[in-house]
């Protein structure tokens, strides 16, 4: 009776997961950023605009869909209603039918149009530059505001935690909370404050080429050696 062939693969054996402290240690957080900062240099924001109003509406219609989708609206979005005073006057529904396909048209469509109303109102027309200010425009939460000040004002007043931000950071064993707000806190907590820009970028720019959500890609991962998401083996 032939003798049962031996396996030869070896079994994986699961990478030793550090504890929360040495996670967030400020040297892995310094090889972290600078990984990122070496695979994903100059990145700046996906959203094709060409003034903060425009970062506002783009911001506002990505939720809930791709930047890819809203950069092919928003051209024509834009040549139709140009400026924030062309939005506050518009009829509702020639917004909508602008933005139909962005998905959740109707609601973006009223928060484009309170917006333009209130920095009408409120600012005379000009977006503002602060957090406080920001946030009483409708659509506009953190996640909005941080995107416009970063990304135009160039003022680090947070980090940007979006679909990808929070994935990654949970990963990486960078947060643990269980809403962006928290997130946000605990980055801001380890992160320099000179990165917070950057390190959205970089790491949403992760998400889509490589982190993405199933499957992730770790073969090809700059942060492989860094990693220690539950389902990794070495």
């Amino acid at each position: 009776m032939p003798k049962p062939v031996a396996k030869s693969a070896k079994k994986a054996v699961a990478k030793k997961v550090p504890s929360a402290k040495e996670l967030r240690s400020p040297e892995r957080v310094k090889e972290i950023l600078q990984q990122l900062g070496k695979t994903y240099p100059n990145v700046v924001c996906a959203l094709t605009h060409r003034n903060a109003w425009e970062l506002v509406v783009a911001t506002i219609l990505s939720a809930q869909c791709t930047d890819v989708r809203v950069n092919m609206v928003t051209p024509e979005l834009f040549r139709i209603f140009p400026t924030p005073k062309d939005f506050a006057n518009a009829p509702l529904a020639a917004i909508e039918e602008s933005i139909r396909s962005t998905g959740f048209y109707r609601n973006k469509a009223k928060s484009i149009q309170g917006a333009a109303r209130l920095l009408i109102s409120d600012f005379n027309g000009i977006v503002p530059k602060t957090m406080p200010e920001l946030l009483r425009l409708p659509g506009v939460a953190r996640k909005t505001a941080n995107v416009v000040l970063g990304s135009w004002f160039g003022i680090a007043e947070g980090v940007v935690v979006d679909t990808h931000v929070f994935r990654i950071s949970h990963r990486l064993g960078l947060a643990k909370g269980n809403t962006p707000q928290k997130v946000e806190q605990e980055l801001v907590e380890i992160l320099p404050r000179s990165r917070w820009i950057a390190f959205s970028h970089e790491i949403i720019h992760h998400g889509r080429a490589i982190c993405v959500a199933r499957k992730p890609k770790c073969a090809e991962c700059p942060l492989d050696d860094l990693c220690y998401a539950k389902d990794k083996t070495i």
